[in-house]
């Protein structure tokens, strides 16, 4: 593939992504103020429900919405074979996670694997349990992921590399946050800071 074309397709990724999340964020701002206020990131007036997940995750369990309920998650999009920002961002969520809930009782952080092609569960449980034993990874087969992505405000494309097992993959790298009953509350867009994060975060786990 040309620099060119690969120029395109990261622009479509970051076009998509902006309209897809944009939009949240901008009927965001023009309703009522919530209660919690956040510096990180926007969080919904109103949480908007997840389409039914049957997605298989690092231990080769099937992990549904009801794994998402009575805990506040933060759902990254990302890959194994991610050469900066998914390690980056995971190193980071591991400092929040330490400051903020070290015994993931109240926050989890799950990784959805955008590259199902690859990411087994045997390799999605030894990338996240390097940042963090308590991390979870999970991803699905095609169409059902770009569903749950479109819903989730996710955009992702494959970019092909030299060889048919080469590829990368380009994707929209916003967190996205979940309440405790499973809904999408809100979004934390980068950069991203460990202290402002954890600052935010408290505020909501103090909410409940």
């Amino acid at each position: 593939m040309s620099q060119s074309s690969a120029n395109k397709q990261l622009l479509t990724v970051l076009l998509a992504a902006l309209a897809l999340i944009g939009g949240v964020l901008a009927a965001a701002w023009l309703n009522t103020p919530k209660t919690v206020r956040i510096d990180a990131g926007t969080l919904l007036q109103t949480p908007r429900a997840l389409p039914s997940l049957a997605l298989t995750d690092e231990n080769g369990a099937t992990l549904d919405n009801a794994w998402l309920r009575d805990h506040w998650t933060l759902i990254f999009p990302g890959f194994t074979y991610c050469p900066d920002v998914c390690p980056t961002t995971l190193a980071l969520l591991n400092q929040v996670q330490q400051q903020v809930d070290p015994k993931a009782q109240k926050l989890r952080v799950l990784l959805l694997s955008i590259d199902p092609e690859r990411d087994t569960p045997e390799l999605l449980k030894r990338y996240v349990s390097y940042f963090n034993p308590d991390f979870k990874a999970a991803t699905t087969t095609e169409p059902a992921l770009r569903n749950i992505a479109q819903a989730l405000g996710v955009a992702y494309v494959k970019v092909p590399g030299k060889t048919d097992d080469s590829y990368s993959m380009d994707h929209s790298s916003a967190l996205i946050l979940i309440d405790p009953q499973g809904r999408i509350a809100g979004y934390f867009t980068p950069p991203l800071r460990v202290d402002v994060l954890s600052q935010d975060l408290r505020k909501l786990l103090e909410s409940l």
